[in-house]
């Protein structure tokens, strides 16, 4: 049985400003540093044998401070990165459902609607991840793996390994942990943020 931790990197300055940043390459804020540094303590004791990141400066900064802690090497890969929004690089939701009307009625986690202009359909993103999950997850045995990515990302990988659940909330810096076993995918825990305590920010 293998195991799989599945993160998001820590915040952004757009994350607070609730900016779509897509593969724009947003670095974390000082609060997202201090949230990986949180996240990478509480990590430290898992037995980590690689760490698959984004290769957006976010995501990588997240990975490599969970390998300074654990040892584990990081593979970035270009598979992991987050959607492409095209247009809506830079928006608030507000600003893009002001342009979009039709998007008024869904949520802004609502990954499985988007179709920024230029950009990925969620459909584009799962295609990729789909191409991740052979290449890099289906020769896993009895190991444990982190995946430092995106929330986009991270909804696409649920729906890849079949364990996909609209109503969870990807927060900055979290953690959810899952087993695989005969190539099927068990959730033991979506979004953990206890580790983060007062910092936490969504």
């Amino acid at each position: 049985m293998s195991s799989l931790l599945l993160i998001r990197h820590g915040v952004t300055a757009w994350n607070a400003e609730g900016r779509f940043q897509g593969r724009t390459d947003v670095p974390l804020s000082p609060a997202g540093i201090d949230a990986a540094e949180r996240t990478a303590a509480a990590l430290a004791h898992e037995p980590i044998a690689h760490i698959y990141s984004s290769d957006l400066r976010r995501a990588r900064a997240t990975a490599a401070a969970i390998a300074a802690r654990t040892g584990a090497p990081v593979t970035t890969d270009p598979r992991l990165r987050e959607f492409d929004f095209g247009a809506w690089e830079g928006l608030t939701w507000p600003q893009i459902v002001a342009a979009h009307p039709e998007l008024e009625a869904a949520e802004v986690s609502a990954a499985r609607r988007y179709a920024p202009p230029g950009g990925e359909r969620f459909d584009d993103v799962r295609r990729r991840v789909r191409r991740f999950v052979d290449d890099r997850l289906s020769g896993a045995s009895g190991e444990t793996l982190a995946i430092v990515t995106h929330a986009g990302v991270l909804h696409a990988l649920a729906h890849e390994l079949g364990v996909a659940d609209t109503a969870v909330n990807f927060r900055p810096a979290s953690i959810s942990r899952l087993t695989m076993e005969g190539g099927v995918a068990r959730v033991t825990e979506w979004s953990d943020v206890r580790h983060l305590g007062s910092t936490d920010r969504s």
